[in-house]
């Protein structure tokens, strides 16, 4: 236990500074957003707040066991996962209509509480595939056709589960993480342009047998939300009203109008951007760019200070994770992409998303502090 305890204490020590200055920020800016929206009588701060705190542990521990050594769970790790999607799609929850989604994507854990399995997937995604990424290097294997096809069987089998569950979002999100990590790590080109080809070649069948009927219309109405302002296109057009309304600086935190009357459906989770846009205007919005873009150049210096493979593939994993979400969420705010029920990374509500996000973050420092421990010991 001392041990443990000493272990510890020095990767905290170790960890990177800058890297925590960032995130308690950001979870300082969502708490205060998440405050403003808790006036419409549902207790968001409360529940972000909580499971910050969760996460913030979950993310000190991991950043003190040796990121390697949870690799070297990765087939554990997988199957675990699997199960826990699988679990999902058969006992879990059916939440519908939040944001279009209709998804059975939920469980209920002791406490009553509901939990989304697939936010914390994506951790062990990035694991798991970072490992079999980094064995195909070890072994030379970088270029073998076979072994691009056991890479993309891997990528698929949390794309596929999630898109059975209805939450296409996170499939999304899933398939941008595996593009990130694959190109990071040296797979070659024509690889990707086949896989776009082929992805290209298939939209037709896509659109006819595997997009629901809603998720057609979110796409065609795209291209003129103003064609069904009371129905599908109701949602962007309150948040970009919302957004505008706040001009530059906005009508100051805990007391914007449209905030207080709800004027944006679930504006505390899926359009948490347009609060800030109106109470904190320009400067709020892009207070947050900031803040997101600081954290992913952070990542991605810690990982090019990496030791090894699987730390930068790791990095570029959590990197994949938080760019995607970034931009399918602020671009379906603002009217240029689909509403697809994607969330701003630590600051839209929902515990299982903010909690997961943070063991990402532990995850990215076990990489930096472990580095650190491996330079002391060579200066030794």
């Amino acid at each position: 236990m001392s041990n443990l305890l000493v272990s510890f204490k020095e990767s905290v020590k170790l960890s990177d500074k800058f890297l925590w200055l960032i995130i308690f920020l950001i979870s300082g800016f969502s708490l205060a957003l998440m405050k403003s929206v808790s006036l419409e009588g549902m207790n968001y701060f409360n529940i972000q707040l909580i499971a910050m705190t969760a996460g913030l542990t979950g993310a000190f521990i991991i950043s003190a066991i040796d990121y390697r050594i949870l690799a070297d769970k990765w087939i554990w790790i997988g199957i675990f996962c699997i199960l826990m999607i699988v679990y999902t799609l058969f006992f879990g929850i059916s939440v519908e209509g939040s944001s279009g989604v209709n998804a059975r994507a939920w469980i209920n854990i002791p406490g009553g509480i509901t939990f989304q399995p697939s936010e914390l997937v994506k951790i062990g995604f990035i694991i798991t595939f970072s490992k079999h990424l980094s064995i195909i290097i070890e072994k030379n294997k970088i270029t073998s056709f076979w072994n691009m096809i056991l890479v993309v069987i891997h990528a698929l089998i949390p794309v596929i589960l999630t898109h059975l569950q209805g939450d296409d979002g996170a499939a999304i999100i899933f398939l941008c993480m595996a593009v990130f990590m694959s190109f990071i790590s040296g797979i070659q080109l024509r690889y990707f342009a086949l896989a776009l080809s082929l992805g290209v070649l298939m939209l037709p069948l896509a659109w006819k047998y595997v997009l629901a009927d809603y998720q057609k219309q979110r796409i065609i109405n795209q291209l003129n939300p103003e064609s069904d302002p009371l129905n599908m296109g109701y949602q962007q057009i309150q948040g970009k009203l919302s957004i505008a309304s706040g001009g530059f600086s906005g009508y100051g935190l805990f007391r914007g109008p449209r905030v207080a009357n709800g004027a944006v459906p679930i504006q505390e989770s899926d359009f948490i951007f347009s609060v800030a846009g109106e109470e904190l205007g320009f400067l709020g919005c892009m207070s947050i760019l900031i803040l997101l873009v600081l954290l992913l150049l952070r990542v991605i210096y810690i990982a090019k200070k990496s030791c090894d493979n699987i730390g930068t593939i790791m990095c570029f994993g959590f990197l994949g994770l938080v760019l995607s979400q970034m931009i399918f969420n602020i671009g379906m705010c603002l009217s240029l992409l689909p509403v697809m029920g994607v969330t701003l990374p630590f600051f839209s509500a929902g515990g299982s998303s903010s909690a997961c996000l943070y063991l990402g973050i532990g995850l990215i420092q076990s990489v930096f502090a472990h580095r650190q421990k491996s330079l002391v010991k060579k200066e030794k």
